[in-house]
C-alpha cells in the first residue's frame, strides 16, 4: 500500500488540516440532506496519487444518493515539490468541490478554496464561491441569500471579488454568465497568515451551510418536477460543461500539468448533457475553439440525453489536452481574470 507525502512547509500543513476539515463538514452536511430526502447514501471517498504520492495527492468523496444528487464530487489535494529543486512552486493545498441535485429547482453550487506556497515561503489564498440554477425563473430569492452571506462573511473585500468572479463566469458567445452569483478572491495574503487562514475558514463554512439551507429549502418546497423543467435543466448542464470545458483556467491548468486525476478534475461535469444543443455552438466559436468544441461532441456518446460516465470523462480530459497541446495559444481566450498558474490541481 502506497502512502501520500504531505508537504513540509508548516503553512501547508495547516492549510491541510483547514481544507480536510472543511471536507468533511461539508460531506457531513451532505449526507444529512441524503438522509432527509433521499435514501440516506452516503458519500464515498475515492484517494489519487501524484507520482505514487511521492508528490502529494488527494481524495475526494463522491454523491452516490441519486434521488438527491444528479452529481456531486467534493475533493481535497496537496501537491508539493519539496524534492525538486527545478521547482519554484513548494505546494499548493485545495478545496473543490461541484454539487449538482437531481431536482431541477435545487441549484449547482461551486467552490474553491486554496492556499499555493513558493519554495521561497511566499504564498497566498484563492477563494471561490458561485451559485448556479438550472432554473433561472425562481432563482432571485437564491442569489439574494448567497449573495447576501458572502458579503456579510467577506466585507470589504467583496465588491471586488464579485466583480472578478462575474469577469471569470462570463461566457461571451452565449451573452450570460454560468451563474448567478459569483465571487473570485485571488491572491489574497493581508501579511498575517493566521488570520487569512481564519478568514477562508469562515467564508467556507458559511458557503457550505448557506448552499444546505437553500437546497434543503428547494427539496421542501419542490419534491417533485416536470419534464419540462427536467429538460431545462439539461440544457443548463450542457452550458457547465461547455463553460468548463473551453473557458475555466484551472480546469483546463489541471489537465494539462499531468493526466493522474483525470476523473477527478472532471468530477465537475453533470451525469447527462444534451449533445445536440451543445454542437449548435460550435458556429459560435472562434477559431480554433470551435475545433476544442466538435472535439468534446466527438468524445460524447451518441445518445439523447447524452451520458457521461467515466470512460467519457476520460475522453473529455483527453480531447481538451491534445487541443491545448496543439493550439497552445488558444489558452489566451480562456476567462478574463487573473491567470490560475498551470502549477495548482484544480479539480472543478
Amino acid at each position: 500500500m502506497t502512502m501520500i507525502i504531505r508537504a513540509k512547509s508548516p503553512q501547508a500543513k495547516e492549510a491541510y488540516s483547514l481544507v480536510d476539515g472543511l471536507q468533511a463538514y461539508f460531506v457531513s452536511k451532505l449526507n444529512a440532506v441524503a438522509l432527509q430526502f433521499g435514501k440516506g447514501r452516503s458519500c464515498e471517498a475515492v484517494t489519487w496519487e501524484r507520482d505514487g504520492g511521492e508528490h502529494g495527492g488527494g481524495v475526494r468523496y463522491e454523491a452516490r444518493d441519486t434521488v438527491v444528487y444528479d452529481r456531486g464530487s467534493v475533493n481535497i489535494s496537496q501537491v508539493h515539490y519539496d524534492d525538486d529543486e527545478s521547482k519554484k512552486l513548494g505546494s499548493a493545498t485545495a478545496i473543490s468541490t461541484i454539487i449538482h441535485p437531481r431536482n431541477p429547482h435545487a441549484p449547482s453550487m461551486h467552490m474553491h478554496i486554496s492556499w499555493t506556497q513558493m519554495k521561497d515561503g511566499e504564498g497566498y489564498w484563492r477563494v471561490m464561491a458561485d451559485l448556479n440554477p438550472s432554473l433561472l425563473g425562481e432563482s432571485d430569492a437564491d442569489k439574494k441569500h448567497f449573495s447576501q452571506t458572502l458579503k456579510n462573511v467577506i466585507g470589504a473585500l467583496y465588491e471586488e471579488g464579485a466583480a472578478q468572479g462575474d469577469r471569470y463566469f462570463y461566457i461571451p458567445v452565449l451573452g450570460r454568465h454560468r451563474g448567478v452569483s459569483h465571487f473570485y478572491l485571488e491572491g489574497y495574503n493581508s501579511g498575517n497568515f493566521e488570520e487569512d487562514k481564519a478568514f477562508v475558514l469562515k467564508v467556507g463554512e458559511r458557503v457550505i451551510e448557506t448552499y444546505i439551507d437553500i437546497i434543503s429549502k428547494k427539496l421542501m418546497e419542490y419534491p417533485t418536477f416536470t419534464e419540462e423543467e427536467k429538460e431545462e435543466q439539461l440544457a443548463y448542464h450542457t452550458l457547465y460543461l461547455f463553460q468548463v470545458l473551453t473557458l475555466d483556467r484551472g480546469t483546463t491548468s489541471g489537465l494539462l500539468v499531468h493526466d493522474q486525476n483525470d476523473v477527478g478534475i472532471m468530477g465537475s461535469i453533470p451525469s447527462h448533457v444534451n449533445r445536440d444543443l451543445l454542437a449548435s455552438w460550435v458556429q459560435k466559436m472562434p477559431q480554433p475553439q470551435d475545433l476544442l468544441v466538435q472535439a468534446l461532441l466527438k468524445a460524447l456518446p451518441d445518445e439523447m440525453p447524452t451520458p457521461v460516465e467515466e470512460n467519457t470523462k476520460k475522453a473529455l480530459a483527453y480531447a481538451v489536452r491534445q487541443h491545448y497541446r496543439k493550439y497552445p495559444e488558444a489558452l489566451s481566450m480562456q476567462a478574463s481574470g487573473d491567470i490560475i498558474p498551470p502549477t495548482v490541481d484544480n479539480h472543478r
